[in-house]
């Protein structure tokens, strides 16, 4: 119980006990000694008790008397108290009187530096608006700083008053502090002698009760000691089974934190053995990775050098290798041009295709809605036509049904396009009767383009192809013809007329003076000159044709390039043509001015005949002169250009004479031979055969597979192999 109490500390309740038990004994000694002196005082009166009796009256005595005078003593100081209490009222009213005179002078204060500041502002915004008049800026400035140093000296003399207020009521409130102070100490003083008085009071009073209180209270400190001595006992039964309960718990937990702690200490061990062997690889490791970093710098410095030596070895490889890629390019560049050439040849310089347009919604429901055109499923270059009861068999070099896409009339003409950027002359002119297609066919519309956009489209793809050796630049011109007169479509005047003349640097070459060239780079500059173009065409409605074109329309495209390895410069031209539609003045209803249209449409498209006989007759004059059309194209029907004819015919059987005009003209053109050499060639050996000689044919079967086989290592091998290989199959049939 000792080490608990000394562990939790003693109670309030057993510190109350033991004062108790202290003033039990001593009220138990005073009891016996009043015992014993009680009956001693009864038998005499004159004894000690009595003598100290009267000491006591005269100690009373004189007790009352100090306290008479302690209160005269206590009266005064309330009096002095009071007197001083009036005076820090006094005081408080005097600081609250000079407080609010501070504050009224701090306010004027304030006001005067308002308005000063306000003044002040005026003035400045005066002296702002009278910047331009400067004797009276001069005035107002000098009144403003007059006004300025009056308001200073009034601020000074407010400042002044304001310290010495300031001054005053520091002084009143240490005067009012002494005061609150002197005033404490009266209190505690009074307090003091009412204390002291009240004591001696009491000390008299009880005198004579003072035997029988003490008494009763023995009696009332022993019941509440039995009592706190049961409540101790049951507190120390209380606090021993709480130690032990506390102390069971602690060993239990005790033990099983031991448990654990053992555990841990096993698993730790296991761990530590299991990671000696890691520990040993790593510190084996860490000292290979040591060595291996201190000989890295030896083994870098040798990488690099061996490196070096490679690079220089394959530097120079790659660069031998390239001269010898680029002189096989060259080769291959000269051969393909060369195999195109003289595929072309074979093919003959004019090609003829044919381009059947379908029946539209409104002829299907007319009586003549039957087609008269037949195909031959096994050969696409024989047409058969039905007029009168008989049928007419037409041969050209491709037959496009109504079915055919725009696509697919495109794949046939594109190796003819690209020819112009080996420097060719290419035109690719529609000729048919009015309402057959022509224009849809080349110009198409702009969900479905037709052969301009498209051509113009791959010209671009194989500019960009050939970017890393060839520099292009691809201009745009547009033409029309109407009524023999030559307009600029592209011009600010399409009304204003133009001539054709003979180049002034000797060429030969044929070129219209004031004819506008556009430089196009992207689609988007392509669609802006067609737009322009379409706007300035001159088209009109007929019978045959809603919106029928009164004009032939010539897209000429120049595409000029440089080769900067070969220093070589090359231009090529392609014409891309759509004619008026021919037709007969008693079916399109034509009168007035589209009567003189029609005229001069058909007149053009006969010289247009007349030349196209004459080249095929080998005429030592060819009418080139008759018309402004053959004029303009005589650079691509003449020499080694490349010339399509696109015939487009009406299926309906109330165009079967147009139809059979139309193919029968490119019948007569598909036999035309534009080379000189080839119709030296084919004139020898006209009696033989009309098959290439075999010297030519061996010839051009060599640059034909050189060149494939140099195509299959090329990066455009698809491309390659789809544009020759079916030209090399072709002509391999030829040859057996």
């Amino acid at each position: 119980v000792e080490r608990l109490r000394s562990e939790l500390g003693a109670t309030d309740l057993e510190k109350q006990l033991e004062r108790l038990v202290v003033e039990n004994q001593r009220l138990k000694q005073e009891l016996k000694i009043c015992k014993s002196s009680e009956p001693a005082s009864n038998n005499c009166p004159i004894c000690s008790h009595s003598q100290n009796a009267e000491s006591l009256q005269r100690e009373v005595t004189r007790w009352e008397s100090q306290a008479r005078q302690r209160e005269r003593r206590l009266v005064e100081l309330e009096r002095d108290l009071q007197e001083k209490s009036q005076k820090v009222e006094t005081l408080h009213r005097e600081l609250d009187q000079t407080t609010r005179q501070l504050q009224e002078s701090e306010r004027s204060q304030t006001e005067a530096e308002h308005k000063l500041s306000l003044r002040i502002q005026e003035c400045e915004d005066e002296l702002h608006r009278q910047a331009t008049a400067p004797p009276r800026v001069k005035y107002v400035t000098q009144t403003v700083e007059v006004q300025s140093a009056d308001s200073h000296k009034v601020i000074s003399e407010l400042q002044g008053k304001n310290s010495a207020l300031q001054e005053q009521v520091s002084v009143q409130r240490q005067l009012l502090r002494e005061l609150e102070t002197q005033l404490h100490d009266s209190q505690r003083t009074c307090t003091q002698l009412r204390t002291q008085h009240l004591h001696h009071s009491l000390t008299k009073a009880v005198g004579h009760t003072e035997v029988i209180h003490r008494l009763s209270k023995i009696l009332v400190y022993e019941g509440e000691m039995e009592r706190a001595q049961g409540r101790l006992e049951a507190e120390m039964q209380n606090l021993e089974e709480e130690k032990n309960r506390v102390i069971e718990e602690a060993f239990i937990r005790a033990e099983s934190e031991m448990k654990a702690v053992h555990q841990n200490l096993a698993g730790v061990r296991m761990n530590l053995l299991s990671l000696q062997p890691a520990l040993r690889t790593l510190t084996s490791d860490y000292n290979s990775l040591k060595r291996q970093v201190q000989e890295f710098p030896f083994m870098l410095d040798k990488a690099i050098a061996e490196a070096k030596q490679e690079i220089c070895q394959v530097i120079s490889e790659v660069s031998s290798t390239n001269q010898e890629l680029l002189r096989k390019y060259k080769r291959e560049m000269n051969l393909r041009k060369k195999c195109h050439n003289e595929l072309v040849r074979l093919k003959g310089n004019i090609r003829v295709f044919c381009r059947v347009r379908p029946v539209s919604q409104e002829e299907q429901d007319s009586s003549d809605a039957k087609s008269m055109l037949s195909f031959d499923s096994d050969d696409d270059s024989l047409l058969y036509l039905s007029n009168k009861g008989k049928v007419m068999t037409f041969e050209l070099d491709r037959v496009f049904p109504p079915k055919s896409t725009q696509e697919e009339v495109f794949q046939e003409v594109q190796s003819l396009v690209t020819s112009c950027i080996d420097g060719f002359n290419v035109c690719i002119f529609a000729y048919g009767q009015t309402g057959s297609g022509k224009t849809y066919t080349m110009e198409g519309v702009p969900e479905n383009p037709g052969i301009n956009q498209r051509a113009l489209q791959l010209l671009f793809s194989e500019v960009t192809e050939k970017a890393a050796d060839w520099d292009y630049t691809i201009s745009v011109s547009m033409v029309e013809i109407y009524n023999e007169t030559l307009r600029n479509l592209l011009g600010d005047n399409p009304t204003e007329k133009l001539d054709i003349k003979m180049h002034p640097d000797g060429s030969g070459q044929l070129y219209v003076p004031g004819l506008t060239k556009i430089t196009v780079e992207s689609p988007e500059d392509i669609n802006r000159v067609f737009e322009l173009g379409h706007m300035n065409r001159a088209t009109a409605c007929t019978n045959l044709n809603e919106h029928s074109s009164r004009s032939h329309a010539l897209l000429i495209i120049t595409v000029s390039g440089y080769n900067s390895t070969t220093a070589t410069h090359t231009q090529g031209k392609l014409n891309l043509v759509d004619l008026a539609g021919s037709e007969r003045i008693s079916k399109s209803g034509a009168e007035g001015s589209r009567l003189r249209e029609a005229q001069c449409i058909n007149k053009s498209l006969s010289a247009l005949g007349d030349v196209i006989n004459a080249l095929r007759s080998k005429h030592a004059h060819i009418p080139f002169r008759n018309s402004r059309l053959t004029y303009l194209l005589q650079d691509s029907l003449s020499g080694d250009s490349k010339t399509l004819m696109m015939v487009q015919v009406s299926p309906l059987s109330s165009n079967m004479s147009e139809s059979v005009c139309s193919l029968k003209f490119a019948q007569r053109v598909r036999t035309v031979e534009l080379s000189s050499s080839v119709s030296s060639r084919k004139h020898e050996n006209s009696s033989t055969s009309s098959s290439p000689t075999h010297d030519s044919v061996e010839v051009t079967q060599i640059l034909l597979l050189d060149i494939i086989h140099l195509c299959f290592s090329w990066k455009n091998i698809a491309e390659l192999k789809k544009r020759y290989l079916p030209s090399y199959l072709e002509c391999s049939t030829v040859w057996h």
